[in-house]
C-alpha cells in the first residue's frame, strides 16, 4: 500500500511540473521530458479531450456503469494513455471507457501515461492499441483496419505485422464492410456473428443479403445453416435471377412481433412454419437485461 501511495504522490508531483509554464514540454528532447513522457501522471480530467481517431463508437451504458462502480471502489487500476497537444492540454490515445467512467462518478484526476506524437502517429497508436486491447465488435475492427490502410497508407502485409494478425484474418474482417449497412448494424448489435457475416458477404445482391439476414434473425439460423443457405442460393437454377426465400409469417405473427418488440425493447425473433406453428426467441446481452425482460413478461 505504501508503494502505491508513493507512486500516486509522484504522479501528482509530475502533474504540478506540467502545469508550470516554464516547463511546457513539446518534444521528447525538451528539459524534464524524461521525467514525464512514459511515466504515470495524475492529470485533471478537464484537461483531457476525447480522441477523434477513437475507433470505438459504441459504449454500453450498463457495462460503463459497472466500470464506474469498480473505479469508485478500487480506483483506476490501469492508467489511460494521452498525447500532449498544448500547454496542460491532452488528447486520449486509449482508455476512453476508463475516462468516461471516471467523469461519470465525478473524479477530478486520472492516472495517465503521456506521449508526444503528431496526428498521424496518434491515429496509428489509437487504432492499433484499441484493436489489440479493447473488445471492439467485428465491424469496428474492420473499420479500424480500413482506416489504417487508407489514412496511414499501410499495405495489408504491413498491417499484418503491425497488429500481429495473419493477413487472411485481416482480409476476413475487411470483407465485412461489403455487407449491407443493415447487416453491419445487426452484427454490431449482436443479432448475427462474424461467421454469419462471412457467409452473407458471398451474396452480391444486397436485397438477397438482407433476406437471408432476416431468416438468420427470425429463425435463429446457425452459421453452418447460413453457409448451406448461401450454397443453395448459388446452386439454384438461373443464379442471375435467384433470390433468397424470405421467412413465411402469418398475419397474426407479423402484427404480434412488432408489439412484442415494442413492449420488450429488444428485437424478438420468431420462427414459423406454413401451418402457423413456431417459436419465439428473445435475446439478451447482460444479466440486468434478462431481469428487465423477465419482469416485463411476468409483470412483477
Amino acid at each position: 500500500m505504501a508503494k502505491a501511495t508513493k507512486k500516486q504522490a509522484l504522479g501528482r508531483g509530475l502533474s504540478a511540473l506540467l502545469k508550470d509554464p516554464e516547463n511546457d514540454i513539446q518534444s521528447a528532447s525538451d528539459k524534464n521530458a524524461d521525467k514525464v513522457v512514459g511515466n504515470i501522471v495524475e492529470l485533471d480530467l478537464d484537461a483531457i479531450e476525447v480522441n477523434p481517431f477513437q475507433p470505438r463508437s459504441n459504449f454500453n451504458d450498463e457495462t460503463l456503469q459497472e466500470l464506474a462502480s469498480s473505479i469508485k471502489e478500487l480506483g483506476v487500476i490501469q492508467p489511460i494513455t494521452v498525447r500532449k497537444v498544448d500547454f496542460n492540454r491532452y488528447q486520449l490515445v486509449s482508455g476512453e471507457r476508463r475516462f468516461r467512467a471516471s467523469k461519470r462518478i465525478g473524479l477530478g484526476t486520472i492516472p495517465a501515461y503521456i506521449r508526444i506524437a503528431n496526428d498521424q502517429e496518434s491515429l496509428e497508436m489509437a487504432l492499433v492499441e484499441n484493436i489489440q486491447r479493447q473488445d471492439l465488435d467485428p465491424i469496428e475492427i474492420a473499420l479500424s483496419y480500413q482506416r489504417l490502410i487508407d489514412e496511414i497508407a499501410l499495405t495489408q502485409e504491413k498491417l499484418s505485422d503491425r497488429v500481429g494478425k495473419k493477413r487472411s484474418t485481416i482480409t476476413n474482417y475487411l470483407r465485412l464492410l461489403r455487407l449491407d449497412p443493415i447487416i453491419q448494424t445487426g452484427i454490431r448489435d449482436g443479432f448475427a456473428t462474424m461467421g454469419h457475416g462471412r457467409a452473407l458477404v458471398n451474396i452480391e445482391k444486397k436485397e438477397d443479403q438482407i433476406a437471408l439476414y432476416e431468416r438468420i434473425v427470425g429463425e435463429n439460423l446457425s452459421v453452418r445453416e447460413t453457409e448451406r443457405s448461401v450454397k443453395a442460393y448459388h446452386e439454384a437454377p438461373g443464379v442471375e435471377g435467384s433470390t433468397v426465400k424470405k421467412p413465411l409469417r402469418p398475419k397474426f405473427v407479423k402484427k404480434g412481433i412488432g408489439e412484442l418488440t415494442d413492449h420488450l425493447s429488444v428485437k424478438v425473433g420468431v420462427q414459423t412454419s406454413e401451418k402457423g406453428k413456431g417459436k419465439i426467441t428473445i435475446p439478451f446481452h447482460t444479466e440486468e437485461e434478462f431481469k428487465r425482460i423477465k419482469k416485463l413478461i411476468l409483470g412483477g
